[in-house]
């Protein structure tokens, strides 16, 4: 009897290493749906966020444009100014088009449209710094050192 309970023992110890591995199995495999399931979830969210509608969202995560170009921006403040302590003027341009705005206050106030930007004070490029010393360029034949 000692024998067959030894090899009862013998039987049960090799099997407990593949119902541990078949576990571990489980629980990657677990771990890697609940992964998948985020990333889908966050390409609906944003697709809803883009667009504003569920179907808008499902074919924007469809189609496949999650890293495409992004659109050329319409909006942007070009200059702001603090008038005081709560008010500022704000120079927004839309479309090529400025718009000078007063906000902060009771009521916020558009105070100029259709303002045509001024192009030669707007400077997009920026200069290269000046070299305090230049040198005029010479031929490798005289930068070489004959020795």
């Amino acid at each position: 009897m000692d024998v067959h309970a030894s090899h009862q023992r013998i039987k049960r110890s090799a099997g407990a290493p593949a119902s541990n591995q078949m576990e571990i199995l489980y629980w990657l495999l677990f771990v890697v749906f609940i992964a998948a399931l985020l990333v889908v979830s966050g390409l609906l969210l944003r697709g809803y966020f883009t667009t504003g509608s569920p179907s808008g969202a499902l074919k924007d995560a469809l189609a496949g444009s999650i890293f495409g170009p992004r659109p050329p921006k319409r909006l942007e403040v070009v200059d702001q100014a603090n008038v005081d302590g709560r008010r500022k003027l704000l120079l927004i341009r839309r479309d090529g088009i400025e718009h000078l705005v007063m906000t902060g206050g009771p009521v916020d106030v558009v105070i100029e449209t259709g303002i045509q930007p001024d192009i030669s004070s707007r400077s997009d490029a920026v200069e290269a710094p000046v070299a305090v010393y230049q040198r005029a360029p010479r031929p490798l034949s005289e930068a070489v050192v004959k020795s």
